[in-house]
């Protein structure tokens, strides 16, 4: 059954996943468009802490967390989120609902191998400078979508009982169409900028875990990754149209190469397994060549990513019988980051706060996780726009020994 549902669910996302616009955020206009993928629910759920080698969930930012499945782990999940944007003239709400991952992890021995499709950043805005009323005076309309999604196929292994490595080949692919239409007031005809981004590249990851017992049931859990610094080649598209003018003029196509930074993920907790963990999280990636030749500005640069986290779980009893409240695991968060976005001489900050339930499907090791993130990203100063969203996720784990030979047919 379970199977089955897999099946159905990969088809439906693979689908649905390259059409989706993921964010409202005009900071998004940026770069590569907004990061999107902030780890699987479970981890989302404690923002991102994630150090933990788990047997029955997939942690797909560190490889060497694959050698610690003991069960074909399929995962999948998607994202219902709302936001207002305020700035000093106004406000607007918005909302979206996206794909966030699909990955399947599968145990071999004292290797884990996982593969999967995890959509990586999304670009969508629409900005409207209205004018109209002032003769003379120009009004103007930007809009963006698209985004760069990611395949990716790892490996890990178990070293020893409680260390493992692990490496990951990536994938990135997408595309980015902007439009830009530009209007005199008391001018009949206007002009409007169309670009297209085909944008594709490699990257690789290098990972370890290691844990170790420091008191009783209690654990030491580490974790390590990172992530080399990559090209991003990008096939531009660029067209003039003037309104009345049934002939675009199209420009030669052209080529930018685009630099992806390196980025460290350092991880720590204590906790006993099953019962409860508290850790943190820490994040750092270089500014990297993130600005392609339709949204390269004099008041925009790029600084370094920095995130800094800390969350936990809690499971009263695992192993209850008579209370199924007992063993659902209750996950809570806190995380800051500096997104590496400086507009206007304002560093674009993230701070916000994640809390979650993973639910046990009865009679499997499969379990529903649901979780919520709210905060605030951005600030009004400096003509800028400040965005709090609440986001609502679900998730599915689905866990099932796939490549056992029956013995009774």
């Amino acid at each position: 059954m379970i199977k089955k549902i897999i099946i159905s669910a990969c088809l439906l996302i693979s689908f649905a996943s390259f059409a989706q616009e993921g964010t409202a955020s005009p900071y998004s206009f940026y770069g590569i468009g907004d990061i999107k993928f902030k780890g699987t629910l479970e981890y989302r759920s404690m923002a991102g802490v994630a150090v933990e080698q788990d047997s029955i969930h997939l942690n797909i930012e560190n490889p060497a967390s694959y050698a610690s499945l003991m069960q074909t782990t399929f995962t999948v999940g998607g994202t219902f989120g709302t936001s207002t944007l305020k700035s000093n003239t106004g406000s607007a709400k918005a909302q979206r609902t996206t794909f966030d991952y699909l990955a399947v992890g599968i145990p071999v021995g004292k290797f884990g191998v996982s593969f999967g499709l995890i959509p990586l950043s999304t670009v969508g805005y629409k900005i409207l400078d209205d004018n109209t009323a002032t003769e003379g005076a120009v009004s103007s309309q930007l809009s963006g979508k698209g985004g760069i999604n990611k395949v990716y196929f790892g490996v890990g292994y178990k070293i020893k009982p409680h260390w493992t490595i692990g490496a990951d080949v990536q994938y990135n692919f997408g595309k980015i169409t902007t439009t830009s239409i530009e209007q005199v007031t008391g001018v009949q005809n206007g002009t409007s900028e169309s670009n297209a981004s085909t944008l594709s590249g490699a990257n690789f990851d290098l990972g370890t875990m290691y844990q170790t017992k420091i008191y009783k049931k209690v654990n030491l859990f580490t974790s390590l990754s990172y992530t080399f610094s990559s090209n991003l080649n990008s096939e531009n598209v660029r067209e003039i149209n003037v309104s009345g003018d049934p002939d675009p003029y199209a420009y030669p196509t052209s080529t930018t190469k685009l630099k992806l930074p390196s980025r460290v993920i350092i991880g720590a907790g204590i906790g006993e397994s099953r019962k409860w963990l508290i850790g943190t999280t820490l994040a750092f990636q270089g500014e990297g060549q993130l600005a392609n030749y339709y949204n390269a500005m004099d008041n925009v640069r790029y600084e370094n990513y920095a995130k800094y986290a800390i969350g936990g779980y809690y499971i009263p009893n695992y192993t209850s019988f008579t209370s199924y409240l007992s063993r659902i695991t209750y996950r809570a968060g806190l995380k800051y980051e500096k997104i590496g976005l400086i507009v206007n001489n304002e560093s674009i900050k993230d701070v916000g706060m994640t809390l979650g339930a993973g639910i046990p499907i009865p009679g499997y090791f499969s379990n529903v996780n649901i979780g919520i993130e709210f905060g605030k990203k951005g600030t009004v100063s400096s003509n800028l726009v400040q965005e709090n969203y609440v986001n609502f996720s679900v998730g599915f784990s689905f866990n099932d020994k796939w490549f056992v030979k029956s013995k009774f047919n």
